[in-house]
Order: C-alpha cells, then structure tokens, then sequence
C-alpha cells in the first residue's frame, strides 16, 4: 500500500500542478491559442490509452534518453515516469472543471465590484475568484485520488512497481478470491475516506457549505 499511496500521491500532485495553471489560464484567456492548447491537452489525456503512454515515456526517457529508470523502487526516480503517466488521466478533468469554474465566477458580480473598488488583479484573481472556483476542484480531486488509487493496476504492471495494483493483477490472474477482495474493501474504505475529507475542506473553504 505504501508504494501506491506514493504513486497516486505524486500523479494527484502533478496532475493539479499542471491541470489548475491551465485551467485558470484558459478561463483568464478564453478562445486563445492558450485556451485551444489546453482543451487539446485534455482531448489527447481523455483519448489515450495510459498503458501506451507509460510506454512512450519508456522508451523515450527510459532507453532513448537514459534519463529515468523504467521499473523498480530504489529511488524517486524511479516514480516519476509511473506518476506522469498516472496522473495523465486526471488532467483533463480537473483542467476542465476549473476552466468552468473560472470563467463561471469571474463573471459574477463579487469579481466585478472587487475590481471596481481598484483591488489588484493579483488579489482579485487569488483570492476572490480562485477560492472560490477551486471548490468543486477539491472534490473532483479527492474522487479522482481514489481512482489513480484504483486505476494503478495498469501504471504498476507496466513499470513493475510491487504495490497493491500489482498485486491484484497477480491474485487475478491466480484466481486468488481473498487476496481479491481485500484489496476491494481497502480501495472502498479509503475511496470513502478521501470523500470524508473533501467535504471537510470544502467547509473551511466556503462558509455556506458549513451553514447549509
């Protein structure tokens, strides 16, 4: 379990350093080149196949370049290409929803009055509009946690990373029921927690939440 909580940890992590900016980016800029960019990166992460592209990522920077690993655990670099191409899965979604998120408040009157009362843009772009944008993001993002969680059988399998998506490719493939559903019940119980939690933070974000 550890060596998958680090993987889905690290893909989770990338995923939001790469899919926020963008996101955020493409609302500020709407039906710009920057826009296009990042709805054809969210296209090309829903459409691939993550197995092929921990391929490429193989042999390009694996056997080609010689910069990382391709399987085992000695190191951190050794999650690296596991993680990016993990984390691949989620960018679109949350690129997406924060793109709506963005554009949706930085629409709404609060944004405009904040501007009028000469807040700077800085201010009125993190602290007002991405606070409150990034709410629904907090909950897509605990979900899509446990889906990496759930979702490494593939990542771990191409890289040879011994965690729990490994070993139940294994006990599959034994036909092993125990083994089975222990992972089943361990992703649940945890999938159910990661929920718990968001809807936490999501009350310490937006006061309503913790008044309704």
């Amino acid at each position: 379990f550890p060596i998958t909580a680090t993987l889905g940890a690290t893909a989770l992590l990338i995923a939001l350093c790469i899919a926020v900016p963008l996101g955020v980016l493409a609302a500020l800029y709407p039906n710009s080149w920057i826009d296009r960019v990042a709805l054809t990166i969210a296209v090309v992460g829903m459409a691939m196949p993550t197995f092929w592209f921990g391929l490429m990522l193989m042999i390009v920077f694996g056997i080609m370049l010689h910069w990382l690993p391709i399987s085992g655990t000695g190191t951190p670099l050794h999650f690296v290409m596991p993680a990016l191409a993990l984390s691949y899965y989620s960018v679109p979604i949350i690129m997406r929803l924060t793109r709506a998120g963005m554009i949706e408040v930085l629409a709404s009157d609060y944004i405009r009055t904040a501007r009028a009362k000469g807040l700077l843009p800085r201010s009125v772009l993190f602290k007002h509009a991405l606070r409150n944008a990034v709410i629904p993001v907090v909950a897509v993002a605990a979900v899509q946690f446990g889906h990496l969680l759930g979702g490494s059988v593939v990542v771990e399998s191409v890289f040879a990373l011994p965690g729990i998506g490994y070993l139940a490719w294994e006990a599959i493939n034994a036909a092993d029921l125990p083994v089975i559903q222990a992972i089943v019940v361990v992703l649940s119980a945890f999938y159910i927690l990661l929920v718990f939690l968001s809807d936490i933070l999501n009350a310490y974000l937006d006061p309503r939440i913790r008044i309704a």
